[in-house]
């Protein structure tokens, strides 16, 4: 009965263009990624500083892990809570501007946490509907009620807001994932001091690159907000930016923090060397935001549509599996990209992801703008 919903449902997904079968990664050398034999410019990957194939921050991590163990073998509310921890958090929370900082094992458990936790039955959560599925997740799991309001469209929430009281919270991104554009923190600004209302912010893809410092750009707006080391900062775990009475609150509320062994504490003291790297990163962040700026006016002047405010740039392609064979091009040709498709986004809106990094030069991202030229010119000479 089991075996034939599963056969019945992955069937589907491989007649929709949907079916997930990443291939294997052999190994990565900076930009780049071995695949089957193949090396190939990895356009894909969330390591925006190149801290994740850093030399020196390996260096630095596996020295600590040596030191002080491999796991904290314990939940922080048990005998995990390692005094590094809480100085790892500090740091954190006083280079991004807030009261503290608490650690999650993943961002997909941070944003689970915060938001099954933070909010209940009685309380409104609005929120963008591009916003991550983990954040999608945790809302689901909190009792409030859920309402959604169009992607980035701040006038869509400010109506929503006006027939709404009570309890009422928002949570969106800074910089959203997949569609690459940027919040209006202006306006979002404008909005709360109106309403009043609680707002969580992930900024994920900001933190480490966007901002003085690489600090982000919600801070005047987001009362939480959540970010990970698994981009930007080239680790893994995520931090969640806070008041510390929100943050004891998490500690004696938060499913995901209570009932998980927590991060080991070699993994804090690398947290803060990759938070000090990021610091010393202003060079790299230039680079890639000009890069970035240079990588779509040249898609979009070659006749792309492309949306993305940042180093988060979104080819639209519409047809799931037009941008599976797209995708499949560019591999042949080199380059490794991500075809975005349902749910991750819309049906028949899928996209090309290209995730920047500050390791690429202009003649990778030549390559991928006329590999994509190349394969438009030959899609259109075989539909003629």
């Amino acid at each position: 009965m089991f075996a034939t919903r599963y056969r019945r449902k992955l069937d589907l997904q491989q007649r929709s263009g949907l079916l997930r079968n990443p291939p294997r990664i052999d190994r990565r050398e900076g930009k780049f990624v071995w695949c089957e034999t193949r090396r190939l410019v990895n356009f894909a990957s969330n390591d925006y500083l190149g801290l994740g194939s850093s030399a020196t921050l390996a260096g630095k991590t596996a020295a600590h892990f040596a030191e002080l163990g491999s796991s904290a073998s314990s939940s922080r509310l048990v005998s995990g809570n390692y005094r590094v921890i809480g100085e790892a958090e500090k740091a954190f929370a006083d280079y991004f501007g807030y009261e503290a900082a608490l650690f999650y094992p993943s961002g997909y458990q941070a944003n689970v946490g915060v938001l099954s936790t933070l909010f209940e039955s009685g309380d409104t959560l609005f929120f963008d509907k591009r916003i991550h599925a983990s954040s999608v997740k945790g809302m689901a799991l909190s009792g409030a009620t859920l309402s959604g309001y169009n992607h980035n469209r701040l006038a869509h929430l400010d109506k929503r807001l006006q027939k709404s009281d009570g309890r009422i919270a928002v949570a969106t991104e800074s910089l959203f994932s997949m569609d690459g554009d940027c919040l209006d923190c202006a306006a979002f600004g404008d909005l709360k001091r109106r309403f009043g209302f609680f707002s969580v912010v992930d900024e994920a893809h900001a933190f480490g690159v966007l901002g003085s410092g690489g600090r982000g750009l919600a801070r005047e707006v987001a009362d939480v907000a959540v970010g990970t080391m698994g981009k930007a900062l080239g680790l893994f775990g995520a931090f969640v930016l806070l008041t510390n009475q929100v943050k004891q609150y998490l500690m004696n509320f938060s499913s995901p923090q209570i009932y998980t062994t927590s991060l080991p504490a070699a993994h804090a003291a690398s947290a803060m060397d990759a938070l000090a790297l990021v610091a010393e990163a202003d060079d790299r962040r230039r680079h890639l935001a000009d890069l970035s700026r240079w990588l779509k006016s040249e898609l979009c002047r070659s006749g792309f549509d492309v949306s993305g405010d940042a180093h988060i740039l979104s080819v639209h392609m519409g047809l799931e599996q037009l941008a599976v064979d797209t995708a499949r091009r560019l591999y042949q040709a080199g380059l490794f990209v991500l075809p975005a498709r349902y749910p991750t986004v819309p049906l028949q809106k899928a996209i090309l992801r290209v995730s920047l990094t500050s390791a690429h030069d202009q003649d990778d991202a030549l390559l991928l703008i006329n590999t994509l030229k190349a394969n438009h010119e030959k899609r259109t000479q075989s539909a003629n």
